[in-house]
């Protein structure tokens, strides 16, 4: 699309860094990712440092996404504890607050402004309160009852977007599997370096998480694709969409991809915090990446919160089974997104990249 101009706030997240690949390799447009931190890489996009908690930094810079046709909301202020900061006042009013700077700043100097993409989660429907009603759906299930900065952000748009020509999307995403550096809710840093602690003791992949339960999980790639897809779709505007790979899994049952994946042998389960474990790896980190020539960074930097995202999504400490974790998606595939993968071709995939970019050995 001609004068297509895609702004990424949170490009160096999981989503973001998704987006900026998606739109530096699909149709020609201007790209500028805003983040604290530049990107590993830009995929050709410009990087504007910006701080959204900021409404004087996100004025600064509004020269600098002036004319956006397109805005990918995939910003996120996490707390240091990161599951109990899901329910804290402050962090509610944190993001709450980097949304409202950002559109204060972005929409007056974007007149063209056609699109903005919303990303929320399964925490819309409140699962990390309570079992999911299953399948959890857009419209029907959503737990408005309980604080949460999706709300706020989403009440904010609404608000905003009347008697505008512009339209918003929400995606609601399940586990997202990707590759980003530093990030809080990302599996193959943690996960790599778990096995990586385990290889070098010549023991195979013990599984350390809790009892199953039945779960889906989503490739960023194919989450990028499908929010490019709501920026243009007629069906996707003011809506809110799941977006899953298409199949389930239970970590259990996928257990043997993971290990094969890593080049390992599966183990037996033995339940270990990676949270807890993670600060005795340091060391033995640091003399992994000079033996193997690694260019990932030092443990923190590398896995950031994600060792506590493990435990939370491998159901550390919990030996019974869950309630499944289920939702559907047949109102973004009757809207026109059919697209789906494999769950353990998904693991394969960026466990392979990981290597192929020597950020794992």
């Amino acid at each position: 699309m001609a004068g297509k101009k895609v702004v990424v706030a949170g490009a160096t997240g999981l989503v973001g860094n998704a987006a900026l690949r998606h739109f530096g390799t699909s149709d020609p447009c201007e790209v500028v990712a805003l983040s604290r931190r530049r990107p590993r890489d830009l995929c050709g996009a410009r990087h504007v440092p910006i701080d959204l908690t900021s409404a004087a930094d996100c004025r600064r810079a509004a020269d600098e996404f002036k004319g956006a046709t397109h805005l990918i909301y995939a910003a996120l202020s996490e707390a240091p504890q990161l599951v109990d900061g899901w329910r804290d006042p402050q962090q509610i009013k944190t993001n709450d607050l980097m949304l409202r700077n950002l559109m204060g700043a972005l929409e007056p100097v974007s007149p063209g402004l056609k699109h903005v993409a919303l990303l929320q989660g399964t925490k819309a429907y409140g699962v990390h309160v309570r079992p999911l009603t299953v399948p959890a759906r857009e419209g029907r299930s959503e737990m408005y009852e309980q604080p949460n900065f999706y709300w706020a952000q989403e009440n904010f748009l609404r608000e905003l977007q009347v008697n505008k020509s512009w339209h918003w999307s929400i995606l609601r995403p399940v586990l997202i599997v990707g590759l980003a550096m530093g990030g809080a809710m990302d599996l193959i840093p943690p996960l790599g370096v778990y096995a990586a602690m385990l290889r070098e003791q010549g023991r195979p992949l013990d599984f350390p998480g809790g009892a199953a339960r039945v779960a889906q999980a989503v490739d960023v790639d194919l989450l990028a694709r499908a929010i490019a897809w709501s920026g243009e779709a007629k069906a996707a505007r003011n809506e809110a969409f799941n977006v899953t790979n298409g199949d389930v899994f239970t970590w259990e049952n996928i257990w043997s991809a993971v290990a094969d994946a890593l080049e390992m042998m599966p183990g037996k389960p033995v339940p270990l915090s990676l949270a807890e474990a993670f600060p005795s790896w340091v060391g033995p980190w640091d003399a992994l990446r000079r033996k193997h020539d690694l260019v990932s960074p030092a443990l923190a930097e590398f896995v950031g919160l994600s060792f506590q995202y493990a435990d939370y999504s491998l159901r550390y400490g919990h030996a019974e089974s869950g309630s499944p974790s289920i939702v559907s998606t047949v109102k973004i595939n009757r809207a026109g997104f059919t697209e789906m993968m494999d769950t353990e071709d998904m693991f394969r995939k960026w466990f392979r990249q990981a290597k192929e970019e020597r950020l794992l050995p």
